[in-house]
């Protein structure tokens, strides 16, 4: 634990400056493409990080390649695993970045979900650590909400909750298009953003015959601004981090989310398990 802040640091406190400040994270974030600035922000916030969207369950068209038992593997499966791994389990009863933007269109109340041995100490005041069977039932909550969850190690979450050390916290957010801190991945440096990605065997497609040019994908649909129209047909950039909003939300299927490696669901709980020490306990752990 870091001595210069206080232990279990005001919520009030912390939601106040969050609050005043998250509307200029833009700003922020276009800070760091200052090298310095970069440099420093990267390591006071974002040091080894390892963060994945996980694609929704319904926007995924299954390559014909892959076994009928991997047809009924979905992505959401991946955090179930951990849900079902860890000993130890905390729910946010807020937001944060819903809060702060006073979102109107999705639950403010259906916070992240935290896991591994650091999360003991967040602040009791800001959620509460629950069962395994509440832990499952929130993340099928945020999906009902139209959330996408977000899985990995988010150093930023350790310093604004004030827990230590950041390896031994997983986060799991559960995002919203029109308020997502994430928003930012278009403005903020290319070192920071780059460890933000889509999940691994995951790809995008448009076919172009079936796109009518309507630009419904991209009406606060993309968290990164992926989506751009091209000759009256929409494209997928390079930006894209495959959480598949684009796919419900255009009215002609002309976009598809495809998981084309066999393995992908055992290659990304390799690759999340390997950011965050300790998200399963040992043996005897209480």
């Amino acid at each position: 634990r870091h001595e210069g802040l206080s232990t279990m640091a005001s919520p009030y406190g912390i939601k106040t400056v969050i609050r005043r400040t998250f509307r200029q994270r833009f700003t922020l974030a276009r800070w760091t493409r200052q090298p310095l600035i970069g440099r420093i922000i990267d390591q006071l916030l974002f040091e080894g990080d390892d963060i994945m969207y996980l694609p929704r369950d319904r926007a995924i068209a299954v390559n014909q390649s892959l076994s009928p038992r991997d047809d009924l593997a979905v992505p959401s499966q991946v955090l179930e695993h951990f849900i079902e791994q860890a000993h130890v389990h905390w729910r946010m009863d807020f937001c944060i970045c819903r809060d702060a933007s006073g979102c109107q269109t999705y639950p403010v109340d259906l916070g992240c979900l935290f896991m591994g041995e650091a999360a003991r100490d967040i602040n009791p005041k800001f959620g509460r650590r629950v069962t395994k069977a509440a832990a499952l039932t929130h993340a099928r909550r945020c999906r009902e909400a139209g959330l996408v969850h977000l899985i990995g190690r988010n150093k930023l979450d350790s310093v604004w909750l004030n827990v230590h050390p950041p390896q031994k916290l997983m986060t799991v957010c559960n995002c919203c298009p029109c308020c997502c801190l994430w928003k930012i991945l278009p403005e903020i440096s290319p070192r920071i953003s780059g460890k933000l990605t889509r999940m691994p065997g995951v790809s995008v497609q448009v076919d172009r015959d079936a796109c009518i040019g309507c630009g419904q994908c991209q009406q606060d649909v993309c968290f990164v601004n992926a989506i751009g129209l091209e000759n009256g047909r929409a494209y997928i950039g390079a930006e894209c981090r495959g959480c598949g909003r684009c796919v419900s939300a255009c009215p002609s299927e002309a976009i598809t989310l495809r998981i084309e490696a066999p393995a992908y669901l055992a290659s990304t709980v390799h690759r999340a398990a390997g950011a965050v020490d300790r998200v399963v306990a040992p043996v005897g752990d209480e």
